[in-house]
This record gives C-alpha cells, structure tokens and sequence, in this order.
C-alpha cells in the first residue's frame, strides 16, 4: 500500500511540472521573435561599449571626443550597421553620448539604447 501511494504521488507530482512546463512553453511560443530581439539588442550593447572605448583612444590622442564621422575617418572603429537600429553620436571636448535608436516596428523593443563617457548604459 506504501509503495502504490507514492507511485500516485510520484505520478501526480510529474503531471503537475508537465502542465506548468507546457505552459511556460506556450508563453515563449507566443512571442516568436523574442530570441531574436534580444541577440540584437546584445549585439548593439557590444557596439556601444566597443564605441566608447575607441572614444575614449580618441581623446586620449586628439584632446577632445569625435562625432561618428570622426571615428569611421581616423580608422579606429568599424561602425557596424544592424538592422533597424541606426547610431549617433553627440560630441564635445568633455563629454560624449552613444545613442542606437531602434527604427523597427516591435514595441517590447528599447526605442534608444545610449553610452555615455561614464561607460553607463542607459535605455528607453
């Protein structure tokens, strides 16, 4: 009797992981492009962080910070183009920020992902 109880047992407490497995899966079904959303929105974080610090080599050689174009010229850094997201810089001698502004059409996605010379991330 002991044993067939814990069988039951056993077999109840698999059938309840089982329904709220399949659910959770459900839920990760429903929003298809999630995976790929979030290797992007990796992907531009890299590049911003990779941004600042060719700034940072920048200053350090030409006293100031560069605008976008600056960069792509002295040659320091390749400017990777990802799909809906387009990078801009705002620049002085001080003080600079890295915005990738996403132009797609998913709303789970951060409009604007921004760096600044503090190296923090910020994003909305």
């Amino acid at each position: 009797m002991g044993r067939s109880a814990g069988f039951i047992g056993l077999v109840i407490v698999v059938a309840i992981g089982g329904y709220f497995y399949t659910s959770q899966l459900k839920q990760v079904a429903a929003n298809v492009d999630a995976p790929a959303a979030a290797v992007s929105i990796a992907g531009v974080r890299n590049d911003l962080h990779a941004m600042a610090q060719s700034e940072q080599r920048y200053a350090v050689t030409h006293q100031g910070y560069a605008s976008l174009d600056e960069l792509r010229t002295d040659g320091d850094i390749h400017v990777p183009s990802r799909p809906d997201f387009i990078y801009d810089i705002e620049a002085d001698t001080d003080h600079f920020t890295i915005t990738a502004t996403y132009t797609g059409t998913d709303p789970k996605t951060p409009k604007h992902i921004r760096i600044d010379d503090s190296k923090t991330l910020t994003q909305d």
